[in-house]
This record gives C-alpha cells, sequence and structure tokens, in this order.
C-alpha cells in the first residue's frame, strides 16, 4: 500500500523518527509508539520479506535476534565499562598530559578515532563523553558531544575490525585494504570537526589545567576496562577467523563482554545502578532498528560514488546494516567510500548510530535533533569535505566482484547498527 507512490512503511518510520526529533523528552515512548504502529500495518495490510502475518513477524525476529541481543548487551556493558573507566581516575590524570588552550579538546577528539579504530564505537565514545565530563567541569557543548560520535565513527570507517559495517564488508569478501581507503576522507572530516567543535568547548568551558585535589589512580578498574575490551575484540576476532557463521547465530560479542563483567566483579563491584538508565537507551534503539528493519527496502539507486554520498545522509536516519548489506549484494561500489559514508553520516544525527544513541544517555540534552544539527553543523560540512577529497586523491574504483553473492546477505546477523562487531 502506498501513499503518492511512497510506501505507508517509510510515512510510518519518517511519523516516528519526526516525533524523536520533536518530543525529545519522550523518545522512548515514541519509538515504542513507531514499533507498536509498523507492526500493526504490516501484520494487516503488508509483509515481512514476502511472508505476511505472524508467520513473517517470527521470521523477521529470527533474522534480527542476534543483532538485537548483541545491542542489548553491548550498550548495557559498556555503560558499566564507561563507569568503570572513570573510576579508575585516569580522565581526572589527563590535564596534565593535554594543552591547557582548545588544542587540548582537538588531542581528545583524535583519541577517540584512535581507540575506536580497533575498540567498540559506543566504547570510544563513552569514554570521551567520560574524559570530557571531567575535563570540562560536566559543562560540554552539544557541538563537542556531536565530535565526539563522528569521532568514534570516523575511528571505525577504515578498518574491518572498527565497525559493524566494514565487519559485514569483510565477512564478505571485501578486501580488508580497499576499507582503509575511508580513513582519506575520515582524517579530513575529524580535522574540520575537531577544529570546530573544539574552539565551541572552549569558548563554553575551558579544560581543567590542573588535576583535580585528591585525584589518585586505581589500576584495577582500568585492568577491567582492558579486559572487557579484550573479551569483545577477541571473541570477534577469534569466530571471524575460526567460523563467521557462528556470529550469525550467536550474540558472541554481547555474551563476552557480560561475561567478562561478570568474571572481574568480585575484583572490583560495578555499578549495578546504572543499568536501569542505561536499559531504557537500549530498548529505544533497539525499537528503531527494529522498525528499520521491518522496512520495504528492495532496491538501491544504481552504484555510483553519487548513490554512495547520498547514502551517508540516508544512514543518519537509517539503519545503515541493511544499507550495507543491499550494497554488498548489488555490487559495484567502491567499498572504501561506502564503508566512511556509512560509518560516518550517522554523526549528523544522535540517533543515527548507536554511539550517539549511549553518548544521549550520558549527555541527556543531547536528544535534541534541532540543537545537535545546530550544535554539530560541522559534522555535516567534515562529511561532505571528506568525501570529495576522498573522491579528488583517490578516485572511484568500483570494485564489481559479487553482484549476486550469497556472503552478503549472511552478514547483517554479524553484529549491529553502528556497532561494530569487534567493535562489537
Amino acid at each position: 500500500m502506498t501513499l503518492a507512490g511512497i510506501p505507508v512503511d517509510f510515512i510510518l518510520f519518517a511519523l516516528t523518527l519526526l516525533g524523536v526529533a520533536l518530543f525529545h523528552h519522550h523518545t522512548l515512548a515514541v519509538a515504542l509508539t513507531g514499533l507498536t504502529a509498523i507492526t500493526l500495518y504490516k501484520l494487516g495490510f503488508g509483509d515481512f520479506s514476502g511472508v505476511s502475518g505472524l508467520a513473517g513477524l517470527a521470521g523477521l525476529l529470527r533474522h534480527e535476534w542476534v543483532t538485537l541481543a548483541n545491542l542489548l548487551g553491548l550498550l548495557l556493558g559498556f555503560a558499566l565499562l564507561a563507569d568503570h573507566f572513570e573510576r579508575s581516575g585516569l580522565p581526572t590524570l589527563l590535564p596534565r598530559f593535554l594543552p591547557d588552550d582548545w588544542k587540548g579538546g582537538l588531542v581528545l577528539l583524535f583519541a577517540v578515532f584512535v581507540l575506536s579504530s580497533f575498540l567498540d564505537n559506543i566504547a570510544a565514545a563513552m569514554i570521551g563523553g567520560t574524559m570530557a565530563a571531567v575535563l570540562y567541569n560536566k559543562r560540554v557543548h552539544i557541538g563537542f558531544l556531536a565530535a565526539i560520535v563522528a569521532a568514534s565513527n570516523a575511528g571505525g570507517s577504515g578498518s574491518v575490525v572498527g565497525d559493524t559495517t566494514t565487519t559485514m564488508m569483510w565477512i564478505a569478501g571485501v578486501p580488508a585494504l580497499q576499507v582503509v581507503d575511508a580513513y582519506v576522507a575520515a582524517l579530513v572530516a575529524t580535522l574540520i570537526v575537531g577544529y570546530f567543535a573544539a574552539r565551541q568547548q572552549h569558548a563554553l568551558q575551558p579544560i581543567m589545567r590542573d588535576n583535580p585535589q585528591g585525584a589518585h589512580f586505581e589500576a584495577p578498574r582500568l585492568a577491567i576496562v582492558v579486559i572487557i575490551l579484550l573479551a569483545a575484540i577477541g571473541a570477534n576476532l577469534f569466530f571471524n577467523l575460526r567460523d563467521p557463521e557462528v556470529l550469525n547465530h550467536f550474540p558472541v560479542i554481547g555474551l563476552a563482554v557480560w561475561l567478562a563483567i561478570l568474571l572481574t566483579a568480585p575484583w572490583r563491584r560495578p555499578t549495578w545502578s546504572l543499568l536501569p538508565g542505561a536499559f531504557r537507551g537500549t530498548v529505544f534503539l533497539l525499537s528503531l532498528v527494529t522498525c528499520a528493519a521491518m522496512m520495504p527496502v528492495q532496491a538501491l539507486p544504481p552504484a555510483s560514488w553519487q548513490a554512495a554520498f547520498g547514502l551517508g545522509f540516508v544512514s543518519a536516519v537509517f539503519d545503515n546494516i541493511p544499507l550495507t548489506a543491499l550494497a554488498l549484494r548489488q555490487g559495484g561500489y567502491d567499498w572504501g567510500f561506502l564503508a566512511y559514508a556509512v560509518g560516518f553520516g550517522g554523526s549528523m544525527i544522535w540517533f543515527g548510530s548507536s554511539a550517539g544513541v549511549a553518548l544521549s544517555n550520558m549527555y541527556p540534552q543531547a536528544k535534541s535533533v534541532a540543537a545537535w544539527v545546530r550544535g554539530g553543523w560541522h559534522v555535516t560540512v567534515g562529511y561532505v569535505a571528506g568525501f570529495f577529497v576522498l573522491l579528488a586523491i583517490l578516485g572511484w574504483h568500483p570494485d564489481a566482484w559479487q553482484r549476486h553473492g550469497a556472503p552478503a546477505a549472511a552478514a547483517p546477523h554479524a553484529t549491529t547498527s553502528a556497532i561494530p562487531s569487534s567493535k562489537p
């Protein structure tokens, strides 16, 4: 069923996203209402990938449950990880290592970029948010929050273990060196975003010049952070190398994170009281991911650099997992361009990536699309500049392999929407 040529499914999803943008103090209620409306519509008048009724819904949930379970485990687990990192005392000792002026914020953003190239982008964003809260006495500009998310997504865009979408490409057979090309654009974008965001932050609240009194370092908590991250990375790499299909059928990454949390709990007790608040943000993201999975996305425009450029803007509001899966089935893309577009593009709106959703749980003021776009205008500028610098330096070199290959169809099960596979 369509209205003005647009499938009703898309209209309902667009209304849900509009509701999130307008009623940012009630995002969970809006997301759950949208999910309910879309589900009821498809049960009564539509279908789920060609299968109607409850059988189609059950098939969709069987298809998506690994992604959703990994998201659940990661978002909740990394809320505890970020708290361990903050309580380790390391963020309070950072002022002695960072420049005192606006350049301290720029260095912090590039630290997030580097962390995200081999860690989870959620963890990198939350670690960056934790450090910013300490360094700026919890007065963090929304433009700087957008920059933290952008840096975390940029850092993972050129690494096959840095983002879900790049891991999907790797599993499907795209050579890792093709994905690395994304770093040309990502570095340019991060430099632009970092400069303006650091200036914004310095004008609002300069960086602390000295360590606060009583600052101390608690090595065991930092060790627990490392153990949790190594568990996630190790599980992902182990199964990617030994049997990638396991990642398609079990939420290995989320389970590995929680196993590490529980095993280290006797050493240093996690702050379990953080979980109810983190759970609300997690349910919100899972609702949007499920809505996106129900959309009747059947085809993309012909593969071209213009299509890849446009997908960056689409990924700001639409789950990048199905977008990447469709592009892999279609073939003919330059995968470095696609990795940058769908990876960095989600930074333009706070709910466009899981890193943004996770950070907004720490900073509720970020849950305003208008404020995010207004304060983080430089993210869009950085995205466009980075894309065209990549186009000018390396050029568009489409890879025609696997136009009808099966591996890409299996990949979406591996992890989540903006959640890396070894970036869990």
